[in-house]
């Protein structure tokens, strides 16, 4: 007999999908349908979505502009392994928009980018290092496995694998350092300059802001030793700004990576950047011994480059950023306010478009700054919030354009809910 609760389908995932789900999200979560700002789950409970699709859906599920390109080009092909009129003409607005980009290469995923990025400063440099901040996420490769989140904390530079099944090799090809520690970047890079391939970094680490100097110190450093390096801008791209985590704190990368936004809710990822670097990837230019192999079936496929180029043209319209970013100004403010007045341990962490309350004393700069939050008050916040119709990540609410007043009323009293569950805990 066919499901016909959540639950029940739970129950069914949990015989074909390993932990019941995809290993993205609460697999007890099925959802069934979005529009705008709302989702629906299998049981018709309907949500205001801060999830966004883990970031992608930044005009609202099912824009119906966004739509309707999607279906005439459903109508012309899926997709065919070639070159494609409208994965060209989004290459043009993506290289025009990103500071860093004079030519890009389409992956699938945010994860394909970064590995890429990381490999093609490797061919770049004929060096293997690459270094990363703890804490930092760039996808699924061994490299980006390497101190996402250490259970156990090590010394700096060593990397501790955050998955089973790296090889030593790969461990040893990654460093480690702290995000927005600006006297241990310059002093780590000194160290291993000669050996350095890259240094990739998010602009904006999770919901970490980078302090004053730390992505310029980044800039002057990896220039001065020849070391390419990578913004991983699979989030924060076009999100930001329109340019980017770049435009914003205006530095320039060498390369960056793309996805999410860019592929308007279909797989789309992309490594954009200096054509000299790019260049490894022709064959005709650089030579087989300095040639950066890379194919993918469904990379820069019409149906996600028209789902994308829509998606950019909104956001390129007047007050569309100032739109996203008052929502989350709004409500950041009243997370703040509300826990001040229930005088819990807490901050407001991020920038208006992505940010969260972490429920934690002092400052929140790095990593190590978030394994002090009381993690029982965090589990009872998002709790209480889906309870009362909030759908977000267990550390970060999106904020997006189909987010209205309407929504901002009802997750206020979302929250007052859940900091008064956690003050009751306290």
């Amino acid at each position: 007999m066919k499901p016909t609760t959540q639950e029940q389908w739970h129950e069914r995932a949990k015989q074909v999908l390993p932990a019941g789900g995809y290993g993205n999200y609460d697999p007890g979560i099925i959802l069934k349908a979005g529009r705008g700002s709302r989702v629906w789950d299998e049981n018709g409970k309907e949500y205001i979505d801060y999830l966004i699709g883990s970031g992608p859906m930044l005009v609202g599920h099912n824009h119906p502009e966004v739509m309707d390109v999607v279906h005439a080009q459903l109508k012309d092909g899926i997709t065919f392994f070639t070159s494609n009129v409208k994965g060209i003409e989004l290459a043009e607005v993506i290289c025009d928009a990103v500071p860093c980009a004079d030519q890009l290469r389409y992956v699938s995923t945010g994860s394909e980018a970064d590995m890429y990025a990381m490999r093609l400063a490797r061919a770049h440099t004929k060096r293997d290092l690459i270094l990363k901040f703890e804490g930092g996420y760039h996808g699924m490769s061994g490299e980006a496995l390497m101190s996402m989140a250490p259970q156990n904390l090590s010394n700096f530079p060593q990397a501790i694998p955050d998955s089973a099944g790296i090889t030593q090799a790969t461990r040893d090809s990654v460093i480690v350092a702290p995000f927005n520690d600006i006297n241990f970047a310059k002093q780590i890079i000194e160290e291993y300059g000669e050996q350095l391939a890259g240094v990739i970094v998010e602009p904006l680490q999770r919901l970490i802001p980078p302090i004053p100097g730390f992505l310029e110190l980044l800039r002057e450093e990896t220039k001065r030793h020849g070391i390419v390096l990578i913004f991983d801008e699979v989030v924060t791209g076009f999100r930001l700004a329109w340019g980017g985590g770049q435009e914003l704190y205006g530095v320039t990368p060498d390369l960056c990576t793309l996805g999410k936004v860019i592929g308007g809710g279909f797989p789309l990822a992309a490594i954009a950047g200096k054509s000299q670097i790019m260049a490894h990837f022709d064959l005709a230019k650089v030579g087989f011994e300095k040639f950066t192999f890379q194919v993918g079936t469904l990379s820069g496929n019409p149906v996600a480059a028209a789902a994308g180029l829509k998606t950019l043209e909104i956001l390129k319209r007047d007050g569309a950023y100032e739109a996203i970013r008052n929502v989350g100004q709004k409500l950041m403010k009243f997370l703040e306010v509300t826990a001040l007045a229930a005088e819990l341990p807490a901050k407001v962490v991020g920038d208006p478009v992505l940010f969260d309350i972490v429920f934690a004393e002092g400052s929140v700069l790095n990593y190590r700054d978030t394994l002090g939050a009381n993690a029982d008050f965090q589990r009872i916040f998002n709790s209480s919030l889906r309870s009362n119709g909030i759908l977000k990540a267990p550390m970060k609410f999106y904020a997006s354009l189909a987010h209205n007043n309407a929504d901002l009323e009802a997750t206020e009293y979302a929250i007052e809910r859940a900091i008064e569950a956690c003050a009751h805990y306290y």
